[in-house]
């Protein structure tokens, strides 16, 4: 829907795209200088075919999103390991094909003939709620728990992006519930592996001996009272309250956000998360608790589209 007005706007003063590049879809917006939406488009990830593949098709969204050419920077909020000051994805997994040590600033920026930023998704994503604290100068801790535990973390106003780009990756944090466990980064015993949604999902088929075909699946049966399900569901939630908790003494963050798919299977998750994460706070952050995100599916585009403000641009024909 074109004209609608979005919060907390990229303060660029001029026309720009903000992309967000998934696993399987790629979303694209259109932001006037005031933040308003122009235009939308969205299109599938060609992610099996490779990233040259990857690249086109975002150059694709971004030229189908602004047929006329009004925008003078991009930026983009890709899956991966991100590092915004080389503009290259350092680490990925499998979900999209050869992704890790894709050059996405340059690749993107002479596809376009723009301008690029670039950053991790979930950095990105919370770049709109680091905006939103009083004088966007705060301190945020902010979590998505989904197929994955991505992170972002940000000190005083700023994002914090570490070496390579790695910094906020909290589902690679030890946690005692995921011991032994392997972690799709290669090491073991990481958060994702048990509070993730495929985590919470692999625990109760560790817990019954019974595939299941999806969290949904364990949510309803958690509701229903499935013992084993509910076990599932709870130690995740808690596993990742402790992580989180233990996180914010060594911040200190003035706001904790908790987004994603897995907090919206119900109150169950919610509640041992928020419990497990209280029980872990300091006495100076006792009233600090687990909030949802204020933006909604826009944050992304939108925390893309705000990089180009914050970030290095990559440039068409730079030095590699």
């Amino acid at each position: 829907m074109s004209g609608t007005p979005v919060t907390a706007a990229p303060a660029t003063g001029a026309v720009v795209t903000g992309l967000d590049l998934g696993g399987t879809k790629i979303a694209a917006a259109l932001f006037a200088a005031d933040g308003t939406v122009l235009a939308r488009h969205t299109r599938p990830t060609p992610a099996r075919e490779g990233a040259p593949a990857v690249l086109d098709a975002l150059a694709a969204a971004a030229a189908a999103v602004d047929p006329g050419g009004l925008a003078g920077a991009l930026g983009v909020a890709a899956a991966g390991v991100i590092d915004p000051r080389s503009g290259m994805v350092t680490s990925a997994t499998d979900s999209i094909r050869g992704w890790a040590g894709t050059a996405l600033g340059t690749g993107l920026a002479d596809r376009t003939g723009l301008p690029v930023a670039c950053d991790n998704d979930v950095r990105a994503t919370a770049g709109p709620e680091l905006a939103a604290l009083p004088g966007g100068r705060g301190s945020l801790l902010f979590a998505a728990v989904g197929t994955g535990v991505g992170g972002a973390l940000a000190v005083d106003g700023r994002m914090l992006h570490g070496a390579s780009g790695v910094a906020g990756h909290l589902g690679h944090l030890p946690s005692a519930e995921a011991a032994g466990l392997p972690c799709t980064c290669g090491g073991s015993g990481h958060l994702e592996a048990i509070a993730s949604g495929p985590g919470i999902t692999a625990h109760y088929e560790r817990l019954t001996g019974t595939p299941v075909d999806r969290l949904e699946t364990v949510a309803v049966r958690a509701a229903e009272g499935d013992e084993a399900a509910v076990r599932a569901v709870t130690t995740g939630a808690a596993a990742a309250g402790r992580v989180l908790g233990g996180l914010a003494n060594a911040l200190g963050p003035d706001r904790a956000v908790v987004g994603g798919g897995v907090p919206r299977i119900g109150a169950l998750y919610g509640d041992a998360l928020a419990a497990a994460f209280a029980a872990e706070l300091m006495e100076p952050l006792r009233g600090l608790r687990p909030e949802p995100p204020l933006f909604g599916h826009d944050a992304a585009v939108l925390g893309a589209a705000a990089l180009t403000t914050t970030l290095p641009l990559h440039h068409p024909g730079a030095h590699r």
